[in-house]
């Protein structure tokens, strides 16, 4: 069954509902799949229905209460939401019959649960958490980002650290060959996001971390967002782009710690919390 965790929970009520009727729609899915009676055909083809009319119906709450609020990640939002809406709307209930019922619809459940995990964690806990244009200290690894371990806390200070030198070179207007530096520290960025969230990984499962599955999952998102940049087509509104990318990272990396990192225990050798 999926769980609808502590982890999955963004703080705006209405939102937060919905993702749990998601994770409830799914689970109720799952036990027909994994039960030994055979689905009811007509069940099966329903519930993939609702399935798709409630995720869109979820989606487009989403989008309106963003907004509503002028959240600057709305786009990034709308093109995942309609990566989904293409490759649910090309599943055809119809198809569903007595002997692959099962197989197809677990195969489907198995896709939305796994995406609505991994979209929570990767973009919706970002709602509302966008940085504000003239907010100084932006960049700066302040101690409300703490989390009490050495290693962890001076490997996020390095990363707000490139993060900055990004945002740096972008709002350089008059620097020779600014792109090609920004390709080079987008790199460095890369390579020192996979080598942290490697080190955090092994020491929550040093101290049997029971949030290490979500956290996983979050750092996949992310990485696999990182891998997504692109600046080959985005010629005419380059900078536009820069500064949306400056504005995800930066409001990523703020919000995980803060929702995630902060929560993972502090343990000595005894592994007894201090």
């Amino acid at each position: 069954m999926y769980q609808f965790t502590d982890d999955c929970i963004i703080g705006i009520e209405n939102i937060d509902n919905e993702h749990r009727k998601l994770f409830a729609m799914i689970n109720a899915g799952m036990e027909l799949v994994n039960s030994d009676d055979k689905i009811v055909l007509t069940v099966a083809r329903e519930m993939v229905v609702r399935l798709k009319e409630y995720a869109m119906t979820h989606f487009s709450h989403e989008e309106a209460y963003m907004e509503q609020i002028r959240d600057a990640e709305l786009g990034r939002q709308k093109r995942e939401h309609a990566q989904f809406a293409e490759y649910v709307n090309k599943y055809d209930e119809t198809l569903l019959n007595e002997e692959n019922a099962k197989e197809k619809l677990g195969e489907l459940l198995l896709y939305l649960s796994r995406w609505l995990y991994r979209h929570i964690l990767g973009s919706d806990l970002m709602i509302g958490h966008c940085v504000e244009e003239n907010q100084e200290d932006a960049f700066a690894f302040t101690d409300k980002y703490k989390t009490g371990i050495d290693l962890i806390d001076e490997e996020h200070k390095n990363l707000f650290e490139i993060i900055s030198k990004t945002n740096d070179l972008i709002n350089a207007e008059f620097l020779h060959d600014k792109y090609d530096a920004i390709i080079n520290i987008i790199d460095e960025l890369k390579e020192y996001t996979v080598l942290h969230f490697s080190d955090e990984e092994k020491y929550m499962e040093k101290i049997g971390y029971e949030g290490l599955s979500s956290q996983k999952v979050a750092h996949t998102a992310f990485v696999d967002r990182l891998n997504q940049i692109n600046f080959d087509n985005v010629d005419d509104n380059q900078q536009e782009y820069l500064v949306e990318l400056i504005n995800y990272l930066l409001g990523w990396l703020s919000t995980h710690i803060l929702k995630m990192d902060k929560r993972i225990p502090i343990y000595d050798v005894k592994g007894v919390v201090e």
